[in-house]
């Protein structure tokens, strides 16, 4: 095959205590999975379903990190999250088959600029510039789901320079690994490569340049990224 140029590098995560690489084929980000969270968004999580939102293959940076505060923004907020690995493609998943799909889970955080998404929701328009601009997911090397004791409870916390913001259970998740990735398989069939962000808990904020973020999920990873001033600065 002869392309007109030469493509792109293949996006990928690091894998844990492995010199092989995880290839990135899609990145879905689930919407207000936090009962916590979608109250401080505005929202009655007892009433929405999930719902999702995308993010490019290569908005995956590896952590630790450091990446320039992004344009077009003055109000950059953090959201960690449990990440989820797909392994095996399929559509229509069961949820008792779900697990079978997993190729194992990480820590990433989906950061957002909260700005140009509330004009967004103002205007009825899109996400993208919001969610989907240039090393907006940060990511933990991934973990094999044979090394994880649990996806359904354990501590998911994000902390800006030492003081922590977000601290939760992913045993609070509105809905759980199982149910969000059966119900994204019934939209779209997804495919070895795929990664999905599974929701943030309550405490997302603002950071500036200069802050260093930490965080992580208990049993599965921790990530530390530096928000440096702005690439053009």
């Amino acid at each position: 095959m002869t392309f007109a140029f030469d493509p792109p590098p293949q996006a990928s995560v690091a894998i844990a205590d492995s010199p092989a690489r995880f290839p990135v084929r899609r990145i879905f980000c689930v919407g207000r999975n936090y009962a916590a969270h979608a109250r401080e968004m505005g929202m009655d999580p007892d009433r929405e379903p999930p719902f999702f939102f995308t993010k490019p293959a290569d908005a995956v940076v590896d952590c630790p990190c450091a990446i320039p505060y992004p344009p077009l923004t003055h109000d950059l907020h953090h959201e960690i999250e449990l990440v989820i690995a797909i392994g095996k493609g399929g559509a229509n998943i069961a949820q008792s088959d779900v697990m079978d799909h997993i190729w194992g889970a990480g820590v990433g955080i989906d950061l957002t600029r909260r700005d140009l998404q509330a004009e967004a929701k103002k205007m009825g328009r899109p996400w993208d510039w919001a969610k989907a601009f240039d090393n907006s997911a940060p990511m933990s090397p991934l973990v094999p789901l044979s090394a994880i004791a649990s996806l359904s409870q354990g501590r998911i916390w994000l902390a800006i320079n030492g003081e922590t913001r977000q601290d939760a259970d992913i045993a609070d998740l509105i809905w759980d690994v199982r149910e969000h990735i059966s119900i994204l398989s019934q939209a779209m069939t997804l495919a070895p490569g795929d990664l999905v962000m599974t929701g943030t808990p309550a405490g997302v904020g603002a950071v500036e340049p200069g802050d260093v973020i930490t965080g992580g999920v208990d049993g599965i990873g921790t990530l530390k990224v530096t928000i440096d001033p702005p690439a053009s600065a």
